[in-house]
């Protein structure tokens, strides 16, 4: 039977994607970089506004928003030029990620905001550092500094706190509503903490 297609409308989505078998797929500071690079090339270009994001070893959360129907394509061409990376570079062959992305469309403000919390934090409940800070794979330090790069500056914090530090920190190491975070692990198995990988951290 074939998939069927995924209803895309116009909005924010949380993205989330693992590698197959819960695999590491970040293994060194070049990979994260260069998915980076990949993720801002393809937002660019498929005019998508990038607002959150932190990659861990393995797996990924990104916080997007679409204007036209055009989620697909542009996940397709960042997971699937990445594996061809990942692959190349570590001699392995076969799927890289566990089955197709997924993803759920933020209904209202307070999913979003609870989606922005919860994402940024991430490291900080994995135990991967002592503050977001330090913290070197997400949006978070980007936020903090002087001159944000291309792909976020359209995103939802930079439109609305830029140059605030203050209030952007207040905002981001805000408690996440656990009432809201309880619906949105319920509606879509968000990846938890422990699964990560914690070892390229304790290198730095």
């Amino acid at each position: 039977m074939p998939r069927r297609p995924r209803i895309e409308i116009a909005g924010y989505y949380h993205v989330i994607n693992r590698g197959v078998e819960q695999r590491i797929v970040f293994k060194e500071p070049d990979d994260y970089e260069y998915f980076e690079e990949l993720m801002c090339f393809y937002a660019k270009s498929y005019s998508i506004t990038l607002h959150n994001y932190c990659l861990m070893s393995n797996h990924y959360h990104l916080l997007l928003e679409i204007h036209q129907e055009n989620l697909s394509k542009f996940m397709k061409q960042l997971n699937s030029n990445y594996a061809i990376y990942f692959n190349k570079k570590y001699g392995r062959s076969g799927h890289l990620w566990q089955g197709r992305f997924k993803s759920w469309y933020a209904t209202d403000e307070a999913y979003l905001y609870t989606l922005m919390l919860y994402i940024e934090q991430n490291p900080l409940k994995a135990n991967m550092v002592k503050a977001l800070e330090e913290y070197p794979y997400s949006s978070y330090h980007y936020f903090l500094a002087k001159e944000t790069p291309e792909c976020l500056k359209h995103a939802w914090i930079v439109q609305n706190h830029e140059s605030d530090n203050e209030t952007i920190k207040v905002m981001l190491h805000s408690d996440v509503d656990t009432s809201v975070l309880q619906e949105l692990k319920k509606a879509s198995s968000l990846v938890e903490a422990p699964n990560i990988d914690k070892s390229l951290m304790r290198k730095n």
